[in-house]
């Protein structure tokens, strides 16, 4: 999977030094495919450094890394092996959620296992909860709460399923998946097997890489999206390599899956309706997995990111039918036509026009694809219009989220950026510990790289995998939770000092679901600024961030309404809001 095609970018200058050379698949013989990743490695060096000076009046953006004080030991293990085995790049997520209710965000990581059995058979591949001692420092609770994890994993969903107060945890993994239903006392229980989300004996389980809670049919029950990858069967895996070094292998020579939906029965139960839905007819290698209600119709539709195939837009139809219609929207591929190595993404408005938008992280050379929603069905790629074509062209990209993170009113973009082949035997060229990007958006559908003014922590490289967002502190600056393979996480406190107002608002459904996941709020703010945003967990690649609804509120002390559409279709107002705090809202 590290040697990937590169894309035929006609906007790129780097086309003519790409080098084609040839890769050898033991049992395929030798295949033709873009080698010289990085040959114009130089140049896209040059465009990724020396960023232009921020515009005058731009609020900054700065994160500090507090992970070894506060006590985040958790270091991401993938039991690499000199095979390379596809499981080994593709780890994992973080979750961000409030386990025991006490109002402060908690963080879950979730880790591999050792090979070739799949067995977390040592605690260093145990998934970690730390639970938040109110801002400060954290502590390790995983095998008291019970949630350490069994085999391979991958990714993290966590919502509140069963309506009873308090938040519960899927996970996604190679070998099993689990559902851990909070009991409420600080401990988990597995209820994968009885409550119908235990994979089929007979069968070899799918490879899943994440999963997204939503409510599809909008009954008050949150219902289960699970991506799954590609067929791996490591006694049959192909051997790939670029000369004579071993490399992972490109996805092409691993077949696609369907992904799987759950609806939720309301009694603890699932049922699978992927084949009645019409979900399960359409084969991909999905990666990330965004909710979103693009046509505005009142039911939610799902965006799957598929990895080097065309990404899939389900259409609810309502009476639980779903339509794929990627390809007419304008999201199956890049404006070039070509379908890029999709990974994380996020749905959400990012330039306030009440239209959400989403933002996929890809590869090196491919760009970070942008699409904003023009309405009636339909959006356009402006990765390049945005200026996110120039600046995201040197990186790879595995998590991202949309978050306002200098509270100026304008949503910004983070991603967590790794090279795939994060040893780099391939190429000495490659750059494959990369740091992460923060994206500052300038209003008027422009971006600008802020990265190397977000503080000397956040210029760390590293084998950046997973990251989720949340409010560690309650200080009304979002934060983010990244993975590392092979080293300590890091735990980016957000120092941003700009004076900007904020909101962050915590929804409780009576009709609709208890997390008020799927509500769109609207804030309008004193000056008349409008900002829309959307109540959702499901964010990035195998991640799942918290549930509260963040507004930045820029110069507006407080808000003169907000606005809210349930999911059961109910609408709320309130007004003359004031800011600056946590407010929780309970459904009429």
């Amino acid at each position: 999977m590290a040697m990937r095609p590169a894309p035929r970018d006609v906007k790129s200058a780097l086309a003519p030094q790409q080098v084609e050379g040839p890769v050898t698949v033991m049992g395929f013989g030798k295949v033709r495919f873009w080698v010289g990743l990085l040959a114009g490695s130089a140049t896209l060096a040059a465009l990724a450094q020396s960023p232009p000076p921020a515009p005058a009046g731009l609020d900054p953006i700065t994160f500090q890394d507090i992970a070894p004080r506060a006590g985040i030991e958790f270091v991401l293990q993938n039991s690499a092996t000199p095979e390379m085995h596809q499981v080994e790049t593709m780890v994992s997520g973080v979750a961000v959620f409030d386990y025991d209710n006490d109002g402060w965000s908690d963080l879950y990581f979730v880790n591999g296992a050792r090979q070739p059995k799949l067995e977390k058979d040592d605690p260093s591949f145990y998934n970690r909860l730390y639970r938040n001692n109110r801002g400060s420092t954290f502590t390790d609770v995983t095998l008291k709460a019970g949630v350490r994890g069994e085999g391979f994993a991958t990714g993290a969903a966590a919502a509140d399923y069963d309506n009873d107060s308090f938040t519960d945890l899927f996970i996604a993994g190679v070998n099993r998946n689990i559902l851990y239903r909070n009991r409420g006392d600080g401990t988990f229980e597995d209820v994968t097997a009885r409550s119908g989300l235990m994979h089929d004996p007979g069968r070899r389980k799918p490879w899943s890489i994440a999963a997204g809670w939503f409510d599809y049919d909008n009954d008050g029950w949150l219902d289960l999206f699970v991506v799954n990858y590609c067929v791996w069967i490591p006694e049959e895996e192909v051997s790939c390599t670029s000369g004579t070094i071993r490399a992972y292998c490109h996805p092409r020579f691993y077949a696609g899956l369907p992904n799987n939906l759950y609806h939720n029965n309301g009694n603890g139960t699932f049922t699978d309706v992927s084949e009645s839905s019409g979900i399960a007819a359409h084969v991909g290698k999905g990666m990330g997995v965004s909710f979103l209600d693009f046509d505005q119709d009142g039911r939610l539709d799902v965006f799957v990111a598929n990895d080097t195939t065309p990404n899939f837009l389900f259409r609810n139809a309502g009476g639980g039918r779903f339509r794929e219609v990627g390809l007419q929207a304008g999201l199956a591929f890049n404006e070039n036509g070509q379908a890029v190595s999709s990974m994380g993404v996020d749905a959400r408005d990012f330039d306030n026009d009440g239209r959400e938008d989403l933002f996929v992280a890809a590869m090196t050379r491919e760009t970070f694809p942008l699409f904003r929603n023009l309405g009636k069905g339909l959006f356009s790629d402006i990765t390049y219009p945005s200026g996110l074509g120039r600046q995201t062209l040197s990186l790879t990209g595995w998590s991202n989220g949309i978050f306002d993170f200098n509270n100026d009113g304008l949503k910004d973009l983070f991603v967590a950026c790794s090279s795939i082949d994060y040893t780099l035997k391939t190429s000495s060229s490659l750059k494959s510990r990369q740091p992460n990007l923060v994206l500052a958006n300038l209003g008027g559908l422009r971006f600008l790289d802020a990265s190397a003014r977000a503080g000397a922590d956040f210029q760390q490289e590293a084998a950046h995998r997973g990251v989720a967002f949340g409010d560690f502190d309650r200080d009304g600056r979002v934060d983010a939770a990244v993975s590392r393979i092979g080293e300590r996480a890091e735990l980016f406190r957000n120092t941003s000092e700009t004076g900007n107002h904020w909101l962050a608002l915590r929804l409780r459904g009576r009709r609709s679901n208890r997390d008020g996941l799927g509500a769109l709020v609207h804030v309008t703010g004193r000056s008349g600024r409008e900002q829309w945003n959307r109540a959702t967990t499901s964010t990035g690649y195998g991640c799942s961030s918290d549930r509260t609804v963040f507004f930045g509120m820029g110069k507006d002390a407080a808000a003169r309404s907000i606005e809210i559409r349930w999911p059961s279709g109910a609408q709320q107002k309130l007004t003359d809001v004031a800011g600056d705090r946590y407010l929780t809202i309970d459904e009429p």
